[in-house]
């Protein structure tokens, strides 16, 4: 089973991530934790170039260099890991993708569609969990975030509100087109709580 996170900057989808797949460990089930950027062999030099504070990128700059570290990524994490009949957690992955790209940046669909394609080969999740929190209160808590433990990836913190509202209302509106694979999960309330909603959609949909 093929499950993504995602969600606004600060949604605390990370967090989550980290905490299904300590639980589902605990289950006995064999499974692999990754990210976008940064998953594949040459994720951690893209994930510089997306992410560093300062660097400007054009759109189309961004959304090529996403889908070829998502190529690198399919083809030699997420489908291997499958293949083995593991379960693969994922921060971020195509709708991330959908979100930032097509309705942040305003690149059109079906051009985001076709890098999205070539990238995974069709590759879609099985289950992608939405962490839903107000755009404004998110930002600010990545932003806080940033300031007490700089890393020097805060080049979409650093964007315009109006930018992550954009966002966030492409995640509402792939939700809408996809329901059947993208839930949608309070992310308000603490870690624990949240994980707690999180681990009892996923049981379900594993029969745990």
């Amino acid at each position: 089973m093929f499950i993504t996170f995602e969600g606004v900057e600060g949604c605390g989808k990370t967090t989550q991530v980290a905490l299904l797949a300590a639980q589902l460990k605990r289950r006995g089930v064999a499974v692999l934790e990754t990210r976008e950027p940064g998953g594949s062999p040459v994720g951690p030099e893209i994930r510089r170039l997306l992410l560093a504070e300062g660097r400007h990128l054009g759109p189309a700059t961004e959304l090529l260099l996403y889908g070829a570290e998502r190529a690198e990524h399919v083809a030699k994490v997420i489908r291997p890991a499958l293949e083995r009949g593991e379960l693969v957690v994922c921060d971020r992955y195509g709708d991330a993708t959908r979100a930032y790209q097509a309705f942040g940046r305003g690149l059109p669909r079906d051009l985001v569609e076709a890098v999205h394609s070539l990238a995974t080969g069709g590759l879609e999740p099985d289950l992608t969990l939405w962490i839903t929190v107000p755009v404004t209160a998110s930002l600010t808590r990545a932003r806080d975030r940033n300031l007490k433990h700089p890393n020097g990836e805060g080049r979409f913190e650093a964007e315009e509100l109006a930018f992550h509202e954009r966002v966030g209302a492409g995640y509402a509106a792939l939700a809408a087109e996809f329901p059947e694979r993208i839930v949608p999960v309070d992310g308000e309330g603490s870690s624990e709580e949240v994980a707690a909603r999180v681990f009892e959609l996923v049981e379900r949909r594993l029969g745990l």
